[in-house]
């Protein structure tokens, strides 16, 4: 599937929930790979945090991030609101620290961004296909995530609160689709006993009963409802026979539940990537998604790194070394590449066999010979370049310059016997011969070496 940004940008007024400081907040369009990120508007330079579970710092009611200084408050509802229309690429643009609360869902998020429209890009959507079980467990309190393997992305929440006004409860999204309808609308909420510890630290000061359900847990006496009129403004408040204080009634019986399903689909898209997996959470709170976001960042991008292709080189390449010359201006003993194996419209995988032969280990410690690295990434680069000349009609008429290299790292030494597997993928579209892409160099099943490379095509003149 193809990433997806929103056509226009739409902008939405509130107030914090806990800071209860007025915010404008703007969804913005954004480019292919961009992901979630949060500016700061109101901030000199208007620093930019991106949806990373690293930027964690605070989970007291609600996901917190701080990268050098600049924060972002309560910003699991937006990602939520993102993650379950399946919009890849959106800035969120912020005058002051945290989103505004509306009603305390994520509803108003999915309808500003439905407003917006949304639009196909042209780069493939990545997604983390989980293989094997997942799991992480917080010892104190007992909550506990799994992801196990599924067709699509699937969530269950089970929550037992240990109170008779609310008590065990479950919720589950079986496809993202239905987030709008199922998940979207359901509200935020808090136990009287929390609420008045909220009040006493100066908390919740954007809250009023109609962005969180109070659920009254214990007896509630004559001073403790005349504070609670006095905070959220209100004339007489009363608690319903269900439990829940003033006038706000259930969308569902299991609201709760459903909440807790939107907050652990907004924390795990901290996480980076699309996950294909079920996920099963087991009393979630924001402390323990954010952890498990953590884990599953560190394995996707470790699995990213070693993710060894395996190609049939025994079936006839798609491209021999005949072919090759006959589109790259390389030539022996400077062309590096033997095969190409496969080649699409946004990537491309080659193959070199390094023999005892190779002039470069004449000089290069003949008693202990090594591949230089830096004929590595040209190798890795004349590979790339198949992909950016195969989009002109006579590639024959152009040459491929470096523009430039980023992000080079060499894992493994490369010897003489070696086979060489070489994946290139575009980072972004190929436009005015520009091609930007990730390089990665295989040997003996084992990553050698990585790149991130920049390189144009020029016609000869």
């Amino acid at each position: 599937m193809r990433q997806r940004t929103i056509k226009k940008e739409v902008i939405l007024k509130g107030v914090g929930l806990h800071t209860g400081a007025e915010v404008t907040m703007k969804f913005v369009p954004a480019p292919e790979n961009h992901g979630y990120a949060f500016k700061r508007v109101d901030l000199e330079g208007e620093p930019i945090v991106e949806a990373d579970a690293s930027y964690v710092v605070n989970t007291q009611r609600g996901t917190n991030l701080e990268k050098r200084g600049v924060k972002i408050q309560t910003s699991e509802h937006v990602l939520a609101a993102l993650t379950g229309l399946e919009i890849d690429n959106v800035l969120i643009e912020l005058d002051a620290p945290e989103p505004p609360i509306m009603d305390g869902s994520a509803k108003f998020f999915v309808e500003s961004l439905e407003e917006a429209g949304v639009v196909e890009q042209e780069a493939e959507r990545e997604e983390y296909v989980v293989k094997d079980v997942i799991t992480y467990k917080d010892e104190a309190t007992g909550s506990e995530i799994t992801v196990i393997p599924s067709e699509t992305y699937q969530v269950t929440t089970m929550v037992d609160f240990g109170t008779k006004v609310l008590g065990t409860q479950n919720a589950t999204l079986e496809k993202l689709s239905d987030f709008k309808s199922e998940i979207a609308s359901a509200r935020t909420f808090s136990f009287l006993h929390e609420l008045e510890m909220l009040l006493e630290n100066g908390l919740i000061k954007g809250g009023d009963l109609n962005n969180a359900i109070v659920y009254v847990d214990k007896e509630i006496s004559s001073e403790t409802m005349q504070k609670l009129e006095k905070a959220f403004d209100k004339k007489k408040l009363s608690v319903k026979p269900n439990g829940i204080l003033d006038n706000l009634t259930l969308h569902q019986p299991n609201e709760a539940a459903r909440h807790k399903l939107l907050d652990v689909v907004g924390d795990l898209a901290l996480a980076g990537t699309r996950i294909k997996g079920k996920v099963i959470a087991n009393k979630p709170g924001h402390y323990v998604n954010t952890q498990f976001a953590k884990k599953l960042a560190k394995i996707i991008k470790m699995e990213k790194r070693n993710r060894i292709p395996k190609y049939d080189l025994d079936q006839p390449p798609l491209m021999d070394v005949h072919k090759i010359m006959s589109m790259l201006p390389h030539r022996p003993p400077f062309l590096l590449v033997d095969r190409i194996l496969e080649l699409s419209d946004t990537h491309v995988v080659g193959m070199k066999n390094v023999t005892m032969n190779e002039p470069f280990f004449v000089g290069h410690f003949p008693g202990a010979p090594v591949m230089p690295g830096v004929l590595q990434v040209e190798a890795m680069a004349q590979t790339g370049g198949i992909l950016v000349l195969s989009t002109v009609p006579d590639p024959e008429n152009y040459l491929t310059f470096f523009m430039k290299m980023d992000n080079v790292k060499f894992k493994q030494k490369v010897l003489p016997g070696d086979t060489l597997i070489f994946h290139c993928s575009l980072i972004s579209p190929i436009r005015r011969g520009i091609c930007h892409m990730q390089a990665y160099a295989y040997a003996n099943n084992k990553l050698v070496c990585e790149a991130e490379l920049m390189a144009q095509i020029s016609k000869v003149k």
